[in-house]
């Protein structure tokens, strides 16, 4: 049977049905835009099916056809995948694409680090990266546009499972010359009454509100924000403090302002950070390979260690 289409032909169309855009769907698979475009033509042209809506300024949607025949490539691709994980687990080697997604408040941290690492110790394999909120990491694992994803413990559901690397308690981002900044530590008590930049994640901030709503109280919310510099910058700026899991050494915002960073005292539900995977899954050589490696380079981190805003940058780590 002659095949009308190529395995590289589908990657291009689950891509932009997954982006709606082929200038995003081109950068993710790394080929030129026009490449897609040509892809996406030539098989609506093979099989006589209009795959996408073309709207001007506003990026291409799947038609009814189009979501169909999406799901069947991505099938495909899985199928074909599995090509690759076989040779590995016969041969021994650690290669082929691995498609990683990571909390989009901690990647900045995070992913850069563990995949140079990774990929310096396995140069055959293919690293993709993506960096998300928590329900869209939940989405992509289901719809198997990820192979594993590093997120937190947030409301995991019953079909996935979730593998503990570290734990992070919460703690104060404060300017400098906030009241509360010169404190070894603070409560949520402290904080209520000053204003707050909440990081406005999916899940993320719904946990920092509950850190106050356990003590009887309400923030007094001024800003929001989901991107974690605009809440530091905001921060360093003094429109108020924020509550974060994740420290970086540096205690500079991106602009150049100076942070403080106090640990919050209390009976307060940590975050934990983690793998989540799939429920059920056997996952290929070069996945476990990767779990195994995110065990011993988080923990080489130290990111469950309590750290306070005295400690030198050597000290401090990631945590």
């Amino acid at each position: 049977m002659v095949l009308r289409f190529t395995l590289r032909q589908l990657e291009y169309l689950v891509a932009v049905g997954e982006y709606g855009s082929v200038t995003e769907a081109a950068e993710r698979v790394n080929v030129s835009a026009p490449s897609v475009s040509a892809a996406i033509s030539q098989l609506e042209r093979e099989f006589g099916i209009t795959l996408f809506v073309r709207r001007h300024a506003h990026g291409l949607s799947l038609t009814q056809a189009g979501r169909i025949f999406v799901d069947q490539a991505r099938q495909i691709l899985g199928e074909a995948a599995k090509l690759n994980a076989l040779s590995n687990e016969l041969t021994g080697q650690i290669r082929g694409p691995l498609h990683v997604a990571c909390l989009v408040t901690f990647a900045q941290a995070v992913i850069p680090s563990l995949r140079r690492a990774f990929s310096d110790t396995y140069p055959d394999v293919d690293f993709f990266q993506y960096e998300r909120d928590h329900a869209r990491i939940l989405e992509g694992l289901r719809m198997a546009r990820f192979d594993i994803a590093l997120s937190y413990d947030l409301d995991i559901p019953a079909d996935m499972e979730f593998h503990e690397l570290a734990v992070l308690p919460p703690y104060a981002v404060l300017h400098e010359d906030h009241p509360l900044a010169g404190r070894p530590d603070v409560t949520v008590e402290d904080l209520a009454p000053h204003p707050m930049i909440l990081l406005d994640l999916p899940y993320s901030s719904a946990y920092f509100l509950s850190l106050f709503r356990e003590a009887g109280l309400t923030p007094h919310i001024v800003e929001r924000t989901r991107d974690m510099s605009v809440m530091r910058a905001m921060v360093a700026n003094r429109f108020g403090y924020s509550i974060a899991n994740i420290r970086p050494v540096s205690t500079y915002a991106l602009d150049g302002g100076k942070l403080s960073f106090v640990s919050l005292n209390g009976n307060l539900r940590p975050m934990r950070m983690g793998i989540i995977a799939m429920r059920g899954a056997s996952p290929p050589l070069t996945v476990r390979r990767f779990i195994d490696f995110c065990g011993e380079k988080i923990l080489g981190m130290g990111m469950d260690l309590p750290v306070s805003a005295g400690d030198t940058p050597e000290q401090k780590g990631i945590s």
